[in-house]
């Protein structure tokens, strides 16, 4: 049990079974022995804090350095985890797959939580002890955050989450053979493997990390777009996309001869499927739609959406950055070619995101940046490059921020999409029912009951009253954070008519507080201004 003189033995035996075993797809249970040996045999077993769902990723003839053996490559349905014994396990279900990329390998861990969710309180009251942000008075008043929509505030498990990363393991990834490295790729890829299994996607190759949503969208406008887009094909958007959503497609019409046609708006203000059949034809290479508007808070009919636009070859695309973080989105089911979403608005950091692509498309798509970690090999005269993901991962990644967003779809599944999207649920109906009581107050988007639903978030405007002049009381006087201007939706605003607009939007952690918060302090600012 001394790790540093009488393991070596112990080690070789135990690693010698572990392949053996893995190689006839049986399973086996060892003892913890504490040896630091078994992170570099690329058995790891690392630390396992808060629950944490964490995916292991080894890499296939990596050279062990207490042996002369080279590691087979694992089953992909092999999985590690921890008897109540406290034994760590290690299993390989019959028929699992070969492969020679890398390798998936899960370890469930209960641990303690401090998320009580059995507690007779709301999920609101529940979950804000989780952010200590929220914590705090602002002008006096306490902090009423309801601009949820442009960011999500980070609970303790993601802020422990990257101190552990920056103060225990901080490495780069994919290239060490040393401890710290080889744990920092570990738990980088879990994070990948995460946020695959967080939307369903079929494998982890699937998942591509990019800076943020926009970069994205920007990185499949100017792989699958320059490539697949000719003169006179068309792309179909909506007068209601984000302007990332916009300006990537707009830039690659102008390279490549294409035309880009956008859907209106129903008299619900809501997107028009109808409209959409009419407008498919056999020149439409690509639909690109929200799911959810970050404006309207209307739900699209996505898997609609996709049969129509499947029919006729094009493949389609969905900003989901409203949508992962508040309700289930399952990317098999709704069939969906492409999506993409920010890791910010999901309770972890800025500075990531990523895009879900099929991946026979994403295997044909060139590079989206050159240089190092996106290469197979490197010639004066050439380069081959990296299989999915890694193709698209020029330099060194945001390893960190990965790794917290790892943190937070752990966070976010412990607590259930199903509760939180049925919590927020009931958010939005007493928002949106007091907000429409305020006289001079209207609402953009569908009404509550319009059968398509409408997420946690209320966009509108007062009558007289200039929307930053409202979201300026609110915060100074009253200590309630929203949203005003034109939320980088200005082809919507022009359609409806107006300049801009104040939004209000919740997160699971918001309460009815809050919203009582923002109706006293608009009515206590449209009576200040009504008195001039």
């Amino acid at each position: 049990r001394d790790p540093l003189h009488t393991c070596g033995h112990t080690c070789r035996t135990l690693c010698v079974c572990v392949f053996l075993l893995c190689i006839l797809e049986c399973s086996l249970t060892l003892p913890s022995l504490g040896c630091p040996h078994m992170m570099a045999a690329s058995i790891s077993l690392p630390s396992f804090v808060g629950g944490r769902l964490l995916e292991h990723h080894f890499r296939p003839h990596l050279v062990l350095p207490f042996a002369t053996l080279r590691c087979f490559s694992f089953p992909t349905s092999s999985t590690v985890g921890f008897s109540r014994g406290g034994f760590p396990t290690i299993g390989i279900a019959p028929g699992g797959e070969r492969t020679q990329s890398l390798i998936s390998v899960r370890a469930v861990v209960s641990a303690p939580s401090n998320l009580d969710l059995s507690d007779t309180a709301s999920l609101g009251e529940v979950t804000r002890r989780d952010f200590p942000i929220l914590d705090q008075e602002v002008n006096g008043c306490r902090l009423a955050y309801l601009d949820n929509a442009a960011t999500s505030q980070k609970p303790t498990a993601v802020l422990n989450a990257l101190r552990e990363y920056y103060e225990t393991y901080n490495s780069n990834v994919h290239r060490g053979i040393h401890f710290l490295s080889a744990r920092a790729t570990d738990e980088y890829e879990a994070a990948r493997t995460k946020v695959a299994k967080f939307i369903n996607a079929s494998r982890s190759q699937e998942i591509i990390f990019t800076r943020n949503a926009t970069e994205a969208i920007n990185l499949l406008a100017y792989t699958w777009g320059l490539t697949n887009l000719g003169q006179n094909d068309e792309v179909v958007l909506s007068v209601a996309e984000h302007h990332s959503m916009i300006v990537p497609w707009q830039m690659v019409a102008q390279k490549t001869g294409a035309i880009l046609k956008f859907l209106s708006l129903t008299k619900d203000e809501i997107i028009d499927v109808e409209q959409l059949k009419d407008m498919l034809s056999n020149k439409t290479k690509l639909v690109a739609l929200h799911h959810i508007s970050n404006m309207l808070g209307s739900v699209n009919p996505i898997t609609e959406i996709v049969e129509c636009s499947h029919k006729y070859g094009a493949k389609v695309l969905i900003d989901a950055c409203q949508s992962v973080p508040h309700m289930t989105v399952d990317v098999q089911e709704l069939g969906v070619d492409f999506l993409v979403a920010s890791s910010h608005k999901m309770c972890g950091p800025t500075g990531i995101g990523f895009l879900f692509g099929k991946i026979d498309l994403l295997q044909e798509l060139p590079p989206f940046l050159g240089g190092g970690e996106m290469i197979a090999d490197v010639f004066l005269e050439h380069s081959t490059y990296a299989d999915p993901p890694l193709r698209f991962e020029a330099g060194t990644p945001a390893i960190g921020e990965a790794i917290g967003l790892g943190a937070a779809t752990d966070y976010l599944s412990q607590i259930g999409l199903e509760r939180i999207h049925s919590y927020e649920i009931e958010l939005a109906q007493y928002m949106y029912e007091r907000l429409s009581k305020v006289p001079k107050l209207r609402i953009y988007g569908p009404p509550f009951h319009s059968g398509g639903g409408r997420a946690a978030l209320c966009t509108f405007n007062v009558e007289g009253i200039h929307a930053t002049d409202l979201a300026t009381f609110l915060d100074q006087q009253h200590g309630v954070a929203i949203r005003s201007g034109h939320h980088c939706t200005q082809p919507l605003h022009r359609y409806l008519g107006i300049n801009a607009s104040a939004r209000a939007s919740l997160y699971f952690y918001n309460t009815l507080d809050d919203v009582d918060a923002l109706i006293r302090g608009l009515e206590d600012t449209i009576s200040f201004f009504a008195s001039f």
